[in-house]
């Protein structure tokens, strides 16, 4: 039988809905995540403060304790979102059937990317704050070494195919991979850009030296 809804009865909330509690919740944290992302992105986090973020993200201060307990583990929340998206994204392109030349641009584009959307200034910015908390240093630390970790896969992956990495393991290799990188990151963040140090330009071009070595002829080949 259809049910008829008499014209003063109100409908349910999407809250009191099954599941909307918790849909509503998830909403919450989200957007408290953007504003956070937004407010370190505008004053850093020296000076950043819940109170602004709450604001900033239009719900009581109490909604980001209940959610985080504190600005450290809500911006560690943040650092962790915006870090999950992008290794996966990295992981599934060094997946990818392609020249590891192919792969180094990709990742250079990838930088370009993390730069644009504030990813980078988030990483660093929770670095520098973990140099005076350990807490936040071991999070962090976490989420750096996982690019390294995925970054040595590679270099073993790499061996298989094009030979031995002599003399270096490839956790030696993933470090040289992967330091230059965070050291463009901090030097372009101080505002010395490609015209003062030329970061970007010299990482795209370890991607045409390695191109040169995998396409390079085999000894005794036409």
């Amino acid at each position: 039988m259809l049910s008829v809804r008499r014209p003063n009865e109100k409908l349910p909330s999407p809250a009191s809905a099954p599941g909307g509690a918790m849909m509503v919740e998830q909403d919450t944290r989200l957007r408290i995540l953007a504003a956070a992302k937004g407010v370190l992105l505008d004053v850093g986090y020296a000076k950043l403060s819940t109170r602004g973020i709450a604001e900033a993200a239009g719900v009581p201060l109490s909604q980001i304790h209940y959610h985080f307990g504190s600005k450290q583990n809500l911006m560690l929340a943040v650092l962790d979102m915006e870090n999950r998206t992008r290794l996966a994204r990295q992981a599934a392109m060094y997946e990818a059937d392609k020249p590891l030349w192919e792969q180094w641009l990709q990742a250079c584009d990838f930088f370009d990317d993390d730069l644009e959307s504030g990813y980078v200034r988030v990483l660093m910015e929770m670095t520098a704050a973990g140099w005076s908390d350990q807490k936040i240093a071991e999070a962090v630390s976490a989420q750096v070494k996982g690019w390294f970790d995925l970054l040595a896969e590679v270099a073993q992956r790499a061996a298989k195919r094009l030979g031995p990495l002599s003399p270096f393991t490839a956790e030696e290799l993933a470090a040289l991979a992967g330091l230059p990188f965070l050291g463009a990151e901090a030097v372009i963040l101080l505002g010395l850009d490609d015209s003062k140090i030329a970061g970007r330009p010299a990482l795209r071009r370890i991607g045409e030296l390695l191109r040169t070595l995998e396409e390079r002829p085999e000894p005794g080949g036409p």
